[in-house]
């Protein structure tokens, strides 16, 4: 497979890579390289359009890892609500909102040794962007409402339909997130 005049490329051979399928060389680049990437422990953006699978090559960059015994835990990042969306990141302690009636934990502490998949972090809202950074950074999260910070070990996956360097250079996505 040619990239430019310059450079070639070593398709995978086989047609598969975990439930991932696909003949052509695009799908079969995209498999050398996820096969490259399955046992480090790199965070991974994959960006795409709605329902081009980006899930299933999170699922499958995880399941091809040694983490693949631990948890795969999903973070829909375009479903979290204003007001919940920081509990529902870093969790929260009972009691430490009206409705709080037990506690929340992470979905970081939930996949302790696997995989946090990010899904739709294009529409992560900005006032929350500094708080998942520091999180990614320290590898540690402090539930809403707690007084002591809780370690984690993850991979990060994560997946966006959005052009973040365009949200880079428009002020909607944080250049220091979109490099971690």
């Amino acid at each position: 497979f040619e990239v430019g005049d310059k450079q070639s490329v070593a398709l995978a051979a086989s047609q598969r890579f975990h439930e991932l399928y696909g003949a052509n060389g695009a799908m079969r680049l995209l498999f050398t390289r996820l096969a490259a990437l399955a046992p480090t422990d790199l965070t991974v953006l994959i960006e795409g359009e709605t329902g081009t699978g980006k899930e299933l090559v999170a699922r499958a960059l995880h399941d091809a890892s040694k983490r693949k015994k631990k948890p795969f835990v999903v973070i829909d990042c375009g479903s979290l609500t204003p007001g919940l969306a920081e509990s529902l990141l870093f969790g929260h302690e009972r009691g430490a909102f009206t409705g709080a009636i037990g506690a929340r934990v992470s979905p970081f502490v939930q996949a302790n040794g696997g995989t946090v998949f990010l899904d739709e972090l294009g529409e992560l809202p900005l006032d929350l962007q500094p708080k998942l950074l520091r999180a990614l950074a320290e590898r540690r999260v402090k539930p809403v409402g707690g007084d002591t910070y809780i370690p984690f070990d993850v991979r990060v996956v994560a997946a966006t339909r959005r052009d973040l360097i365009g949200a880079l250079n428009d002020g909607g996505f944080r250049s220091d997130l979109y490099f971690r």
